[in-house]
């Protein structure tokens, strides 16, 4: 048995059903509960005696206990309470096309790359499948559609704290469980999975998540530059994670997502495009560029939208597809890390828009 009743799926709740010599249409009711978030003591169709039983369970939940609203979109910033007292956070973005929730999947993360501040405090632990999963069903019972038939959030990306392929078991499970029809019924071309590159994992993912984009901070386009932000890079060289993020793409038809965060006289040059465009030619791929918020204690300086988009357009005459990242919720902290630190009282702020 998983450690948490937000964990379980379907075939996991026939068996536990039936171990309680209980119908075998119970393992469907339940899930249906589940789906929404809801716990044993508010499931109205499920006998007492069955309630009981399953209320014994962890349940696995995050609770929304503070949020904030964007005055300049429609962003809302989300800190989630954990059973344990612990804190991770989550960002509601809302577009045309539909409403994109960014999720954590670590308490805290243990790859301490230089731009982001979901690493100053390290890791505290893992999340579960049904905690992250939990992340989804808190925003859809505070934002409620009009229709009972839709879900508030139409897509997922793992982007929030924590490195998801660090966590890589519960990572998998909670895809399962999202894109399950007995579980959220997300599509799983609506979720992104972003990671700092831990190779292993990614080959990995073309057997256990095929369908999913996957987007890859690269951030630079030669090792030395690599390691000066990201330390995976002294455990990963490029010559290894380029042909397997060549390999997710090749193998699953799927358009790599290539992150890159734009540092003025770093990697933001004329000459850096075109290293950049080398080093990607023949992956289906895309490039989000990322204007970076200059940070003076870390000497490092952002370019501005102008530069970027200049950048973009290399990269385009090169045949390789980018765009510049809209920046949302620039006013309330947006950024994953952020948020949570003021919360427990560590500084530190994301530099990465």
């Amino acid at each position: 048995m998983v450690s948490d009743l937000m964990s379980i799926g379907y075939g996991e709740m026939l068996e536990l059903v039936n171990e309680l010599k209980q119908p075998k249409y119970r393992a469907r009711q339940i899930m249906s509960w589940l789906s929404k978030g809801i716990r044993p003591c508010e499931m109205t169709n499920i006998p007492a005696s069955l309630r009981d039983v399953l209320s014994s369970i962890p349940f696995g939940g995050a609770e929304i206990i503070e949020q904030i609203h964007s005055s300049k979109d429609e962003t809302v910033k989300l800190l989630y309470g954990l059973e344990d007292d612990n804190v991770v956070e989550g960002v509601l973005m809302r577009y045309s096309y539909g409403n994109t929730l960014c999720i954590s999947s670590q308490v805290g993360c243990r790859m301490g790359c230089t731009f982001c501040a979901s690493t100053l405090n390290g890791r505290t632990r893992d999340l579960t499948a049904g905690e992250m999963l939990s992340e989804i069903t808190a925003v859809e019972r505070l934002f409620p559609t009009s229709d009972d038939r839709k879900r508030t959030v139409t897509n997922v990306v793992m982007m929030g704290c924590g490195e998801p392929l660090d966590n890589y078991e519960n990572t998998v499970r909670f895809l399962h469980r999202a894109t399950s029809e007995d579980g959220l019924g997300i599509s799983p071309r609506n979720i992104s999975l972003s990671t700092c590159g831990l190779v292993p994992r990614i080959y990995s993912l073309v057997e256990d998540a095929p369908h999913i984009t996957l987007c890859i901070s690269l951030h630079a386009h030669n090792d030395d530059m690599r390691r000066r932000t990201m330390p995976i890079a002294n455990t990963y060289s490029l010559r290894e994670l380029i042909p397997a993020a060549k390999h997710y793409a090749d193998a699953t038809g799927r358009r790599i997502i290539f992150e890159y965060a734009l540092i003025d006289g770093v990697n933001s040059a004329d000459n850096d495009a075109k290293h950049l465009a080398t080093l990607l030619r023949g992956i289906n791929c895309h490039v989000n560029l990322i204007p970076l918020n200059s940070v003076n204690e870390r000497r490092l300086l952002g370019v501005s939208r102008s530069r970027a988009a200049q950048f973009a357009s290399l990269l385009e005459n090169y045949h390789i597809s980018a765009t510049v990242r809209r920046s949302l919720g620039t006013d309330i902290d947006g950024a994953c890390g952020q948020l949570r630190n003021r919360h427990i009282g560590t500084t530190g702020e994301m530099n990465l828009q």
